[in-house]
């Protein structure tokens, strides 16, 4: 796969990571020399993610933090997606850094709502924000929300969808919403719930969950999780910023719209005092 050309136009360099989708590999613009990150999921895995992708990316794209599609299409054997090429995500730099100070937690809070509300805005959820989703640019400056692979339409024909049991969890439980792990179709106060639990993260370093009930199966590691969550509140070294936040969002009802201002407002509020 590396230095092969694809769309007469993009070389593949080498390979960045994997998903359940495909590859994702660093490559090169031959014309005009700029990096991308190329998506590559085998057709014979007929699961088209990449084009449902490719198709959120361009309905919500346009905005800071959201990924641009420069290409998408397919040869014989592989679906492609071309996007912008990003730096390190929010789960590497904790990596490297260990635990993040209070103000630049609510930074990147600020930042994260204002990209979940533009998302929501055209209609959809995201259904699996994650540290390892969010990524910073090159510039290291603006944080990007990445794979829509889980991503639904919450809006159809101008109506919410109907709240419904699902089969199992939707997302990644350490940080799904309490609904995800109780099979609760899920909604725009989901993401935002799973935000509070990567806002605790970084500022933390860890969650009590976290590696705790590997040894069970996934159905007890579920209900443990699930149950831990539901306590997190109890916790009285979380900052009261935060914990409003949490408290604020759990109690959101399915149909309900987010005042993402209002939390914008209160995470910046805290910051000009902690400054």
């Amino acid at each position: 796969m590396e230095n092969s050309i694809i769309n007469n136009k993009y070389k593949i360099i080498h390979k960045i990571d994997s998903g359940n989708f495909g590859y994702i590999y660093k490559g090169e613009n031959i014309r005009t020399r700029e990096n991308v990150a190329i998506k590559v999921e085998p057709i014979v895995n007929n699961t088209k993610l990449l084009k449902n992708e490719s198709i959120i990316y361009l309905n919500i794209g346009n905005y800071t933090g959201i990924p641009t599609v420069k290409w998408y299409g397919k040869d014989d054997t592989n679906y492609y997606m071309v996007i912008n090429l990003l730096g390190d995500s929010l789960e590497n730099i904790k990596q490297l850094n260990g635990r993040i100070s209070l103000k630049a937690t609510l930074q990147i809070g600020i930042n994260i709502l204002s990209i979940l509300k533009h998302i929501h805005s055209y209609g959809y959820v995201h259904r699996d924000i994650k540290p390892e989703n969010l990524l910073f640019g090159l510039n290291k400056q603006n944080i990007y929300i990445i794979d829509f692979g889980l991503c639904k339409k919450y809006m159809i024909n101008d109506n919410h969808i109907e709240m419904n049991t699902k089969k199992n969890l939707i997302g990644t439980p350490n940080y799904a919403s309490i609904n995800s792990h109780n099979f609760f179709e899920l909604s725009r106060r989901d993401d935002l719930e799973s935000l509070s639990y990567i806002l605790l993260y970084i500022f933390f370093g860890t969650l009590p969950w976290i590696d705790k009930y590997n040894y069970l199966s996934e159905s007890e590691r579920n209900i443990c999780i699930r149950n831990d969550k539901k306590n997190i509140f109890l916790n009285e070294y979380i900052p009261l910023v935060l914990l409003n936040f949490y408290k604020n969002v759990i109690n959101l009802s399915f149909k309900e719209t987010p005042n993402y201002e209002y939390y914008i407002n209160i995470f910046t509020n805290e910051i000009i005092q902690l400054t």
